[in-house]
């Protein structure tokens, strides 16, 4: 039995969009029909049909995260609860108000039917499940413990999820503050400034420097303001079309790892995703080098990843993690104290989750400080480009009444 992808008449003459099993095509048409419907198009469920989302695990269309970890959770209950694959994947589908899960989890159901592994179903839909993830279940199913494993993948997934609302909800406050006071600023320089800075112009008296400055600011704004936002986007898509080219873009992540505060936190960014990665992966029972391979694909940063597969190369000769990692050189000491400890005392699936869950609370602690520093730093600095404004005003008005006097 497979999945079948179809679009159906309705008596009102409604066109209805969904997912079915049937044996065949045939099979799906016949279904449509009994449920007074007119088939118009019947096709078999494929990854194209999965629609699109945006995965933080692989960064290419398919489940978001959110999605992947309500779905690998509901999985790994039914398992735990001694109910076969097949039937777990059906009751999902079928309670699922999600058309796209339910569309997805049918075609993998319908493939695991047809007599594939688990993995090989999932192989399908490399848009929906990412390597590690599908690496991770052939790992679950070869050692047997499946349940297991989809329960550790559902904890990644959300912790994964939950970090990332962490940094949205901390970084909205700054990111209204900072409209606001671009806002404020234009509003001033193009309809408050202009005026009272015409008093001062009709007199005939020699401004200020600091006014002077305010005027042509103020002209620049009102004349050209309008361009400055399209000449961003413009900037801002030139940049994205040259970073597509590799040795420019391997240039620049390698500079992004050496600048004093983005690089800090790039490289912890990257090292606790790449740590992450292969702590789930080895504790699924997936080979440490195999392993490797696959936390240095999720990596973002080109430059560390062609670093990281050195690393690689380095422990399939017979070197240890803790000394190709020290290699990399972009990787904190403490995190690699704690793997050369797991490798000394034969504990490093345990001692690679610690590292991870380490650098992940520091990152955590990083960016909230960061948040918090930001909030005032544009306080001031709005207080800064008013005070600014005030006092270029304020100066010809106190140079005309020393005249007078």
């Amino acid at each position: 039995m497979a999945a079948f992808e179809y679009t159906a008449l309705a008596d009102s003459g409604r066109k209805n969009r969904g997912t079915l099993e049937a044996d065949s095509a045939r099979a799906a048409r016949q279904q449509l029909r009994a449920k007074g419907l007119i088939p118009l198009e019947v096709a078999p469920a494929t990854e194209s049909s999965s629609g699109s989302g945006d995965s933080l695990l692989s960064g290419s269309p398919g489940l978001s995260v959110k999605n992947l970890a309500l779905l690998t959770r509901q999985l790994s209950t039914l398992l735990r609860a001694g109910i076969p694959l097949e039937e777990a994947l059906g009751a999902i589908a079928n309670q699922t108000r999600n058309h796209k899960i339910r569309r997805i989890v049918l075609a993998v159901r319908g493939k695991v039917l047809e007599g594939h592994s688990f993995a090989q179903a999932l192989g399908g839909f490399t848009r929906a499940f990412p390597k590690l993830y599908r690496a991770t279940v052939e790992a679950g199913e070869h050692s047997g413990h499946l349940d297991a494993v989809l329960e550790r993948l559902g904890d990644y997934t959300e912790g994964q999820q939950q970090f990332r609302q962490k940094v949205q909800l901390a970084l909205i406050y700054p990111a209204v503050l900072v409209v606001i006071c671009i806002l404020v600023v234009t509003g001033l320089m193009v309809y408050v400034v202009p005026d009272v800075i015409e008093v001062f112009t009709g007199t005939g008296q020699v401004l200020p420097l600091a006014t002077r400055i305010l005027v042509a600011l103020s002209n620049f704004i009102s004349a050209w303001g309008w361009l400055v936002p399209p000449a961003c986007i413009a900037l801002a898509a030139a940049v994205m079309l040259l970073l597509r080219r590799p040795a420019l873009r391997y240039r620049w992540h390698h500079r992004l790892l050496e600048m004093p505060l983005v690089g800090w936190l790039v490289r912890g960014t990257q090292s606790s995703r790449y740590i992450g990665t292969l702590a789930i992966l080895t504790g699924s029972s997936v080979p440490l080098v195999q392993a490797m391979g696959i936390a240095s694909g999720v990596m973002s940063n080109e430059f560390l990843k062609e670093r990281l597969v050195r690393a690689q190369k380095s422990v399939r000769e017979g070197g240890s993690l803790r000394r190709a990692l020290e290699e990399v050189e972009y990787f904190p000491p403490m995190m690699i104290y704690m793997i050369a400890s797991g490798e000394s005392s034969g504990t490093l699936d345990t001692m690679l989750h610690r590292a991870a869950e380490s650098q992940e609370r520091d990152l955590q602690g990083a960016v909230t400080a960061f948040v918090s520093l930001f909030e005032p730093i544009m306080l001031l600095l709005m207080a800064g480009i008013v005070l600014f404004i005030v006092v270029a005003i304020m100066m010809p008005i106190m140079s005309m009444n020393q005249l007078v006097v």
